[in-house]
């Protein structure tokens, strides 16, 4: 469970750093290295976790790739995120592995 934890946090670190770059550089900029770390975070939840904590961090990488597509955000256009908590990529995220945390804990009562 301990692996796991830790796995989960380092995905939500780097999603949260690709995503910034992502909102504010263009594919020509892209930070290929912090996508393949990505990639390999969710590589090392394929053994552990279950299919949907994988399958949401395969859409929010999805998500971040199509960022970079995107238009560059203006800080006006970030504070409206923010403020729509549109900005929110990994709640589902969060959501899910807490799920799956608890539903351990409570298998090892």
């Amino acid at each position: 469970m301990l692996r796991r934890q830790e796995v989960y946090k380092q995905f939500i670190d780097q999603t949260s750093k690709c995503y910034v770059h992502a909102l504010q550089h263009g594919e020509a900029e892209a930070d290929i290295s912090g996508l393949v770390t990505l990639y390999a975070l969710i590589g090392r939840m394929r053994i552990t976790s279950t299919p949907k904590v994988v399958g949401i961090a395969d859409q929010i990488t999805r998500k971040i790739l199509d960022s970079y597509l995107a238009p560059d955000k203006t800080f006006l256009q970030l504070r409206e995120m923010v403020n729509s908590e549109s900005i929110d990529i990994i709640g589902e995220f969060s959501e899910a592995c807490r799920e799956e945390l608890e539903s351990l804990r409570a298998l090892q009562l």
